[in-house]
């Protein structure tokens, strides 16, 4: 116990000593400086405030104005989301052991799956716009990118909890590989499934908004725009995030309501059953 507290201490020591010599290299690289410059950190968000605050009776016309965005966004996140969650959900059998039709395939899986994760979603965006062009189409790839990696390692971690009795008295009358994951291994897991799917809906609505500073498109293109200095439309600005934010608060309202229902009514259901 003395030589783990005294490891951990030195660990402690070391992370705090690379964190502070981190922050003041940024600081010295930094154009203006972080300690000249700290206590006008506020400025830019009190003129938002202020100018929402004089011009509150334009709002309502601002939430209408870029509602389009917003639902174009929206339809980003839930079409990687969708798109991500079926290829996930394929790669996860393939990278759970005991449930890939060959042994050999589980590991390069996961290596793509580790990949996936890894790589940025933004990092992802800038690539495809630089080849596809700006607009909503490379945010939904990346996003999906990321999301396939993500939710094929979550898939995966379920899968290993899933009992292998009905894959076998399957694999016993002659059902091939597909049969015998969605019939015997999908329907034990599918609530688990949803209730990662919903959570990573939220984080794609998030996503989807930043990747917008990056021309992706959706309501982050718009708030860039409102936000750029010298524009005068602060109070757009205002808008905007209002309703990033009553839309991120509903959904995820509404979808840790769904995985609540989802992953404790299964556990009631299993014991009853």
């Amino acid at each position: 116990m003395r030589a783990k507290r005294v490891m951990n201490m030195i660990l402690l020591i070391l992370f705090v000593a690379l964190m502070m010599l981190g922050f003041y290299t940024a600081d010295a690289r930094n154009a203006g400086g972080f300690w000249q410059g700290w206590h006008n950190i506020l400025d830019f968000p009190g003129d938002v405030v202020s100018e929402a605050v004089t011009r509150a009776h334009l709002l309502p016309g601002y939430f209408l104005k870029y509602a389009p965005s917003l639902l174009e966004t929206i339809n980003i996140a839930g079409a990687a989301t969708l798109l991500g969650a079926i290829l996930g959900l394929i790669a996860s059998l393939l990278a759970t052991r005991g449930l890939a039709p060959v042994g050999w395939i589980t590991g390069p899986v996961r290596r793509v799956l580790d990949i996936l994760r890894a790589v940025p979603e933004i990092v992802i965006a800038l690539i495809l716009i630089f080849l596809l062009g700006g607009g909503p189409v490379p945010a939904m790839i990346a996003i999906a990118l990321h999301t396939v990696g993500a939710l094929g390692k979550l898939f995966s971690e379920v899968n290993e909890n899933a009992s292998l009795k009905p894959v076998e008295g399957l694999a016993s009358v002659g059902a091939s590989w597909l049969q015998r994951m969605f019939l015997g291994v999908v329907p034990q897991v599918a609530p688990n499934y949803l209730s990662y799917a919903l959570l990573r809906f939220e984080i794609n609505i998030r996503a989807s908004a930043i990747l917008g500073f990056v021309g992706a498109g959706g309501i982050g293109y718009d708030l860039r725009n409102t936000m750029s200095w010298g524009q005068g439309k602060l109070d757009e600005a205002a808008a905007i995030f209002l309703l990033l934010f009553a839309t991120i608060v509903l959904v995820d309202q509404l979808s840790s309501h769904l995985r609540d229902r989802l992953t404790h009514g299964a556990r009631v259901k299993g014991a009853r059953q």
